[in-house]
């Protein structure tokens, strides 16, 4: 290791992963969040709506499993896609005590349009890179990610947007 990267030396904010993926994931987290407000949706929607799309007919217990959320923190954020008008719930077929969950055809509808909203996103963010770069760096991501512990998938910013409700865009409307 050379001088300039050992641990504990004066580097430059911009010598620093840390820092890096700090600024560089505040930027997108904003611009994505941004650019969701127009579908009134924010991140952990979709996000949610994404995993409900893969694994519908879920309980609210399996969701919170599956992202890494307390179930009491799932239930608020399944009441707030509820009251959008984008998820329902419906009793269990075979457990009584739990519902499914489901995603209405509002959310059918506007699943699309946000995947697109995230796919241009992405592309924008990554057109710097060619396409063996864009590998390498989801390759590496993902090991990052996984090294840290959270679940595939799970953002652990849904822990925080159900405490922070009130920063989120208002209830979509019933139809597009």
């Amino acid at each position: 290791m050379s001088d300039e990267l050992a641990p504990g030396t004066n580097r430059p904010l911009a010598d620093r992963a840390n820092f890096l993926l700090s600024q560089l994931g505040f930027h997108v987290a904003q611009t994505f969040a941004a650019r969701l407000e127009p579908l009134g949706i924010a991140p952990n929607h979709f996000g949610l709506l994404m995993h409900l799309d893969r694994d519908e007919g879920s309980t609210q217990q399996q969701l919170a499993d599956a992202v890494g959320v307390h179930r009491k923190v799932m239930v608020g954020l399944i009441d707030d896609l509820e009251q959008r008008g984008l998820v329902e719930r419906r009793r269990h077929p075979t457990d009584r005590r739990a519902h499914a969950l489901h995603l209405t055809a509002a959310a059918r509808e506007l699943l699309p349009r946000a995947r697109g909203v995230a796919d241009r996103h992405e592309d924008e963010l990554l057109a710097a890179l060619s396409p063996g770069e864009r590998a390498d760096l989801l390759a590496t991501l993902r090991r990052l990610a996984e090294h840290s512990g959270n679940p595939p998938g799970a953002h652990p910013g849904l822990r925080l947007a159900a405490a922070h409700r009130t920063d989120t865009p208002g209830p979509a409307p019933k139809h597009r």
